[in-house]
């Protein structure tokens, strides 16, 4: 199905019932989100063609299955029976998070149902605007170490980490070293920081691709450490990095601990897949649920 200009509409009917018959049978309204990119178009779109590209961080090709304008993206997800979302933004360099953190909160007043989002990057000006965008009502922030190309140790950040401890605000932190490791990826820098600051509450994107074990480990070690599902268990995943089914007994025992994250829009597959890779695990309704729904509704109080 295609509007006036080409270009595919970001969802089916036929879709949005399959993912609606996937909630009802669980017994849930909808769920949550944690792990969706909205972004200022001029920086989507660079990423969009980061990802035309098969980008060398890539190394694939990787389709983008809801590319689309940002109304239409919002109406998706809606129509998905999502009922919190993120905008998840990050910069790549500095003097730019701040800029972002201000389209994050006028996105977020635009759109009640989502999650305003901010971001950082380790630089002077970094503790002040962190702390004014709790201030103006930020309820997760990005951190992304393989794109932004930063350590999470570096001591420009940690007034920052500080004030994200002491406020519990969680940030969704991408630090795994897929799809491809970056200088400052992998759970060393991670597991220091947690010595440093013990309360953080972070999110492990993508279970921590590929180092799943380990990020594991530091989400059982860690009480306000959790692990988000986005990517993980599809098809497209599994292809590289596989998750080791050794590890399941364990992933269902954090079943407290686990979010659903989709990265929609920018995945190569539909949405309900990644639904039904959740739940091919095996790991039961009670677990889908709580990831579903249940965790992400009680840490962000929705």
């Amino acid at each position: 199905m295609c509007d006036d200009h080409g270009a595919t509409t970001p969802f089916s009917e036929a879709e949005a019932a399959a993912v609606s018959a996937f909630t009802e049978r669980l017994g849930l309204d909808g769920m949550i989100d944690v792990h969706t990119h909205f972004m200022p178009k001029p920086v989507l779109d660079k990423v969009w063609a980061y990802f035309d590209s098969a980008g060398p961080m890539l190394g694939r090709e990787w389709p983008i299955a809801y590319r689309a304008d940002e109304e239409r993206r919002v109406a998706a997800l809606r129509a998905f029976g999502v009922q919190a979302f993120s905008s998840m933004l990050y910069p790549h360099k500095a003097d730019m998070a701040e800029w972002l953190n201000g389209w994050g909160a006028d996105f977020g007043a635009r759109h009640p149902d989502c999650l305003q989002t901010a971001t950082f990057f380790p630089e002077p000006t970094a503790a002040r605007y962190v702390a004014e965008a709790i201030e103006n009502g930020a309820e997760v922030f990005k951190s992304h170490i393989q794109v932004g190309a930063y350590s999470p140790l570096d001591p420009l950040l940690d007034d920052v980490w500080g004030v994200l401890e002491q406020t519990q605000v969680p940030v969704v932190i991408h630090c795994g070293s897929g799809p491809a490791p970056g200088e400052y990826t992998g759970p060393a820098p991670i597991r220091e920081l947690l010595q440093r600051f013990p309360k953080l509450s972070l999110i492990v994107a993508h279970m921590g691709t590929p180092e799943y074990e380990e990020f594991l480990a530091l989400a059982e070690e860690h009480d306000e450490v959790r692990l988000d599902t986005t990517m993980s268990f599809t098809d497209f995943s599994e292809e590289g990095a596989p998750y080791p089914p050794e590890l399941l007994p364990r992933v269902a025992a954090l079943q407290e601990k686990i979010l659903f994250g989709s990265d929609f829009p920018n995945i190569p597959y539909s949405y309900v897949h990644a639904l039904r890779a959740c739940e091919r695990l095996g790991l039961g309704d009670d677990w889908i649920r709580s990831v579903l729904h249940h965790n992400a509704a009680a840490l962000f109080g929705r």
